[in-house]
């Protein structure tokens, strides 16, 4: 199946084609790149051209042509462009099986117009984002692997997916992105932490603690189940934030970074792109817990969080996690 035909012009089809949901709003995809990229610009900036030519005839009277949308140019790492936005309407989205009204797409290519140079076949085909599955012959290397890395986690985060060489679907699952991390200037001490986690995991307890020669605290809790696997917060200060803290108030986070993180019953289905029906129940679980303990902890000591995309995550997002169907009210708590 061709997906997206006569929406992506000729001479853009064969990059990597990102498609952002837009529902809700245009998604700021420069935001997005912030987040994992340096040196992000708009080259030429995308408009709205008005249409200049109005309906011929009485039955037309008043009607005008709908504005265009002219698409920009967006440096993108230091060889790569992003083109766009284009318009998907949602019968193109229907084909891809993104669950959305309308979305923009962006087709992502080299800024000198040739191909990059890829590796080798990949030697196993289990990974979280499909991107061996989708380059069967010759993976990416260096800045292009990150780019495709980029459009998925992108794509995961927004619930859009993914065209490699603009002909292989990645629809990553949102519901995959459980792990979360809080940036605060604020330590505390794991007696302070820990029951917060024993809320969720009665049984949780510190299996790590020791004081750094500056003094600060650094540990990890822990809180087991015996069926929808572990919550772990590794405490520490660090001295590099994510990129995307770059673009805000450098007094609205802090050198204190609390990594809150679910490992599964079998750890090895994290790296599968599709889990087995159990592991997609406890992550479900799992991830409306860590949303809600997540939450609790910053209401505590404010600071920013931050996504396992390396995004950072807002507050209708952790709300949508914490009463997902799925995730169950929002007082309860995992098996033990």
């Amino acid at each position: 199946m061709t997906f997206l035909a006569g929406v992506i012009p000729a001479e853009h089809a064969s990059g990597h084609l990102l498609v952002l949901p837009s529902t809700n709003g245009p998604v700021a995809v420069s935001e997005l790149a912030a987040a994992w990229f340096s040196d992000v610009a708009w080259l030429r900036e995308p408009t709205r051209a008005a249409g200049s030519r109005r309906m011929a005839g009485s039955r037309f009277r008043g009607m005008a042509q709908a504005d265009s949308l002219v698409p920009g140019v967006m440096r993108l790492g230091d060889e790569h462009v992003a083109t766009g936005p284009f318009e998907v309407a949602e019968a193109h989205l229907a084909e891809l099986q993104i669950p959305a009204t309308t979305a923009e797409a962006y087709s992502i290519a080299r800024s000198d117009g040739l191909r990059d140079v890829r590796g080798a076949a990949p030697t196993s085909y289990d990974d979280r984002d499909g991107i061996a599955r989708a380059f069967p012959h010759a993976l990416p290397q260096a800045e292009e692997l990150r780019i495709v890395q980029w459009a998925v986690a992108s794509a995961r985060k927004t619930g859009g997916g993914v065209l490699v060489d603009g002909r292989q679907p990645l629809v990553p699952d949102p519901a995959a992105s459980v792990n979360l991390q809080l940036y605060s200037a604020h330590p505390l001490l794991p007696g302070d932490v820990l029951p917060m986690l024993r809320s969720f995991i009665a049984t949780a307890d510190v299996s790590a603690e020791q004081v750094t020669p500056d003094g600060t605290p650094r540990y990890t809790l822990a809180g087991s189940t015996p069926y929808d696997g572990s919550i772990v917060i590794d405490v520490e200060r660090v001295d590099r934030v994510p990129r995307a803290l770059g673009s805000l108030d450098w007094r609205s986070y802090g050198p204190y970074a609390y990594r809150m993180t679910w490992v599964p019953a079998d750890p090895y289905e994290l790296e599968l792109e599709h889990g087995s029906g159990l592991h997609v129940i406890a992550r479900a679980r799992m991830r409306a817990s860590l949303s809600r303990l997540a939450v609790a902890l910053q209401s505590r000591i404010a600071g920013i969080l931050v996504d396992d995309g390396g995004f950072i995550a807002t507050p209708d997002e952790l709300e949508a996690r914490s009463d997902s169907a799925t995730g169950g009210p929002p007082g309860s708590r995992a098996w033990v």
